[in-house]
């Protein structure tokens, strides 16, 4: 079992920056494929980023792609979303991710059924 506990979401003025936090609890946290998703009013849940066991392969929605970067410490549970050039259209609750399957292709983690734990969400929003 893993539990998933986001934090760092707030009110920023678009440009701004925020930096995301999932922490993890479980001692397998760093053999598993983290992601983020986000959902905004009456939209429906979106992927944003992910990010496999070892750091080494990363994936992004084109939505985020050169604004946002997806990390993580293994040493320490926890991964991380950079989040720069902030947009309104970036307003959502954010949802921390994870995936303990190995997937043959990056694009597969993209798809949120796959993923077995979720955290709670942290809402992110940017004002014009």
């Amino acid at each position: 079992q893993v539990q998933l506990v986001e934090s760092g979401g707030g009110l920023v003025q678009a440009g701004g920056s925020l930096r995301l936090s999932c922490a993890a609890s479980g001692r397998t946290f760093s053999s598993y494929a983290m992601a983020w998703f986000r959902q905004a009013p009456r939209k429906a849940r979106e992927f944003v980023a992910t990010i496999i066991w070892s750091g080494g392969a990363t994936d992004y929605a084109d939505s985020v792609q050169g604004r946002f970067t997806i990390s993580r410490d293994n040493a320490k549970n926890t991964v991380f979303l950079q989040m720069n050039s902030l947009k309104p259209e970036d307003t959502a609750v954010y949802y921390c991710a994870a995936d303990p399957s190995n997937r043959a292709t990056m694009s597969l983690y993209r798809d949120s059924s796959r993923y077995a734990y979720w955290g709670q969400g942290t809402q992110v929003t940017v004002s014009s």
